[in-house]
Order: C-alpha cells, then sequence, then structure tokens
C-alpha cells in the first residue's frame, strides 16, 4: 500500500540531517524529510488521513491503518510547556489530510531560543518503504512530502 504524505507547513524542505537532534538527524525513530517553516504564525495540518495516535502541543502522530506519522513542531519544544500551541483537535480523533490539528507561531519558537524545523517521520518504516520525495526548496502546507510504501 502506498501512502502520500503531505507537508503539515508551508517553508522549505531540508533532509532529515539538518535537524540539530539526533533522534532524527540519524533517523532513530524513522525516515522522513524536514521543513524549516515559514515564519508566519498559522496551524500545522494533518499529513495523512487517519486517527490522532498521539497528541502533544509540540508534536503529534497520526496513524494510517498501520502506518503512522510523526510531526514534531520544532526541537526541545516540549520546553515549552504549551505555551504558544492551540490543539485543534484531540487524541482519537479522526482527521483527513489537510485538516489544522495545532496552530502554533514559528517566530516565538525561535524567539524562545528552539529551532522550529519540523521533523515528518515514517514511525517505523525502513528507508527503502520512502519513495518520490519532495526536493529540497519550497513547499506549501499540502503539498506531497513523500510517499510511504509498504
Amino acid at each position: 500500500m502506498s501512502l502520500r504524505v503531505s507537508s503539515p507547513v508551508s517553508g522549505e524542505v531540508a533532509g532529515l540531517s539538518a535537524v540539530p537532534d539526533p533522534v532524527f538527524s540519524q533517523a532513530m525513530v524513522g525516515p522522513g524529510l524536514a521543513v524549516r517553516p515559514a515564519m508566519t504564525a498559522g496551524d500545522v495540518l494533518a499529513p495523512v488521513d487517519g486517527v490522532v495516535a498521539a497528541l502533544h502541543p509540540h508534536a503529534f502522530v497520526v496513524a494510517h491503518d498501520d502506518q503512522a506519522v510523526l510531526v514534531h513542531l520544532g526541537i526541545d519544544t516540549v520546553k515549552l510547556k504549551g505555551e504558544g500551541f492551540t490543539l485543534h483537535v484531540v487524541k482519537g480523533e479522526s482527521v483527513r489530510a489537510g485538516q489544522p490539528v495545532v496552530g502554533w507561531d514559528p517566530r516565538a519558537v525561535e524567539a524562545a531560543g528552539y529551532s522550529s524545523i519540523c521533523p515528518v517521520v515514517a514511525l517505523d518504516a525502513q528507508n527503502s518503504a520512502l519513495v518520490d520525495f519532495a526536493p529540497d526548496g519550497p513547499v506549501t502546507a499540502g503539498d506531497r512530502l513523500f510517499v510511504w510504501n509498504t
């Protein structure tokens, strides 16, 4: 089965190696891409259709059948304790790709001293399972980031 994974935010596509956290840069939780977000406040969108399997102000997981996609809003942003993030859904809720999940302001994250880069990870996937990667460069929220084949 192929799953189209969309960008949750607008910005610039980068490889996970650009993420300043080894958990992501070394693909310890799975392969994927990162997006350096545009510095405008707004909503973070669900990358796939599915169920919100985990939800924190700074990160969420959407599960689609036996595949799960993690979106992490910045690095070390758990230390913000939810400040500056607005949840639009609840854990267990069904969402559609492109549906707002969290509101945030990446400028506020940067102003607080944290990186605003957003890893988008195919949890527990193999690198070879991800194909059709978006090239480095601009991306609009909702555009394809990659396709995950199982």
